[in-house]
């Protein structure tokens, strides 16, 4: 799981409302490597574009991202993964605030349906790839 949320390049190929991504630079930091990343966003007639900077620490099972430019006055996310026997636990945590309290308070309207939605995708990419690997063996 933690190699499928690292993989930002890959995000329009399966995340919901992402319509593409593109890596501006990469530097070592410790055991892993700081990204920063330009997302784009669309949903029907709405069209966002946003730079994040994420660290990725795969001795801890982890990445932390924050917005370094964008429609956000603040955006985090923190991931952390637990290897466990069958799988891993996945802990992840999402604090934002639009810069545009219209576009917050309708945010604030869809954000459970639209987690789900993010949760799942991640998961059917998860699995797809099992899957792709066990076929290869």
């Amino acid at each position: 799981m933690y190699a499928i949320v690292a993989d930002v390049e890959r995000y329009p190929q399966f995340v919901p409302w992402c319509t593409g991504t593109r890596i501006l630079r990469r530097e070592p930091a410790g055991s892993g490597e700081v990204i920063w990343a330009e997302m784009r966003i669309g949903y029907k007639a709405l069209r966002e574009r946003y730079t994040s900077r994420a660290e990725l620490d795969p001795i801890d099972h982890r990445i932390d991202v924050t917005q370094t430019e964008g429609p956000f006055r603040r955006l985090e996310n923190h991931w952390h993964f637990t290897p466990l026997e069958q799988g891993c636990r996945v802990d992840f945590s999402l604090v934002f605030e639009f810069r545009n309290r219209i576009l917050g308070q309708v945010a604030a309207a869809v954000l459970g349906p639209v987690m789900s939605r993010m949760t799942h995708a991640f998961e059917h990419r998860a699995k797809h790839l099992s899957e792709k690997a066990l076929k290869k063996l």
